[in-house]
């Protein structure tokens, strides 16, 4: 079996990293200001009900909780961790898409699209060539 070996952690990479447990901060908080709007009658009715504004509320905060965890594994090149970061940040942008247009007129929409401004910018940072080379272990 042979053994990987991984070159310097770029500077790109240490951001990734950062980036990625700030994302994950960011679906948690959503999540758990989700449970804050349970008492809106309005807002529940947007997610189809009390159940769906729950499963919503903790899927994001599972979302968030399992990013910022994985975000060490970006940080010592875990291949493993860069995949099941970029299917949580799809379901990441994808949640955070409705719950902004869901609350389009509240003046907390400002954060969905911020925690979608980091995903995308995470996505986009996690396949560059230099970062793909650091994951599988490419030497320069």
């Amino acid at each position: 079996m042979s053994e990987v070996v991984r070159g310097k952690r770029p500077v790109t990479i240490t951001i990734i990293g950062v980036l990625a447990f700030i994302a994950g901060l960011l679906d948690m908080l959503s999540g758990v200001l989700l449970f804050f709007r349970l008492p809106n009658d309005e807002v529940v009715a947007r997610f189809g009900g009390s159940g769906g504004l729950i499963t919503a509320a903790i899927g994001s905060i599972v979302v968030g909780l399992i990013t910022a965890v994985l975000a060490g594994g970006l940080l010592r090149g875990s291949n493993p961790a860069r995949l099941i970061i970029t299917v949580l940040q799809v379901f990441s942008i994808i949640g955070s898409l409705f719950l902004a247009v869901a609350y389009m007129s509240d003046p907390s929409v400002v954060g969905e699209w911020l925690g979608l401004a980091f995903s995308v910018i995470l996505l986009i940072l996690l396949w560059t060539p230099k970062a793909s080379r650091f994951f599988v272990g490419t030497v320069e």
